[in-house]
């Protein structure tokens, strides 16, 4: 198979890495992800990650907790995950790089547009966490507006269901599943799949977003093949 794209940015669910337990780090789950991305890389795409922190922090978990206080340590979960991610690529030998919205040096560089781009020019996978370093935004904000800064040809977001429904599948047997939408379609009929923010900057700028499933088997370097799977979403 050969790509479709030369540069994507991948958005992972937190979630989805914990797998069953849903909670932590599934060591399965993170090396199928793993395996995946050594075949997209073989191809010669370029590789950037955002991945969010559900699995060990989510919003307020019910607390009263000041919502700065709560995001902020949302991003540091992205954190924890970024540096498992960037461990587990790099025991298969290919060079990984974590960059961080929020300063610290001491376990990851700080994310710096020219440099994440100097990476990808020297076959390096970047991992962007600390989302956009600012409380009130989601990773799915965050995603979109990495995908922008590199221009990445497509924004790929890998999620725990296989698309986009008009309500929730887990709830209505008889969901419907869209194939196609546009990014009004998103914004207008307030749909969940992801956030009013990164769909207009997404629409803005004219990056298409892929949402399909993380689970099914080879979905990501399939995604990046072209093959028809999950949901497009475009200005058309």
């Amino acid at each position: 198979m050969a790509p479709k794209y030369h540069r994507i940015l991948l958005k992972l669910s937190g979630e989805a890495l914990a797998g069953e337990q849903r909670f932590g780090l599934n060591e399965s789950v993170v090396a199928k992800v793993v395996d995946q991305l050594v075949k997209v890389h073989e191809m010669g795409v370029q590789i950037g990650l955002v991945i969010g922190g559900g699995n060990f922090w989510r919003g307020r978990q019910g607390t009263n907790m000041d919502r700065t206080t709560a995001d902020h340590m949302g991003m540091l979960a992205t954190v924890m995950n970024s540096l498992a991610m960037m461990d587990a690529i790099e025991q298969r030998g290919i060079p990984t790089r974590v960059q961080t919205a929020l300063i610290m040096t001491s376990v990851a560089e700080p994310y710096i547009l020219r440099k994440t781009l100097h990476h990808f020019e020297k076959g390096r996978i970047v991992i962007m966490a600390c989302g956009t370093g600012n409380p009130y935004c989601s990773t799915d904000t965050a995603a979109a507006q990495r995908a922008c800064e590199i221009d990445a040809d497509v924004l790929l977001m890998a999620k725990n269901v296989d698309g986009i429904y008009d309500s929730d599948p887990a709830v209505n047997p008889n969901a419907k599943k869209y194939d196609h939408l546009t990014f009004s379609d998103i914004i207008n009929k307030g749909l969940k799949a992801m956030d009013t923010t990164a769909a207009t900057m997404c629409m803005e700028n004219h990056v298409p977003v892929l949402a399909f499933a993380l689970g099914d088997d080879d979905s990501i370097v399939r995604a990046v093949c072209g093959e028809k799977l999950g949901t497009l979403i475009s200005n058309e």
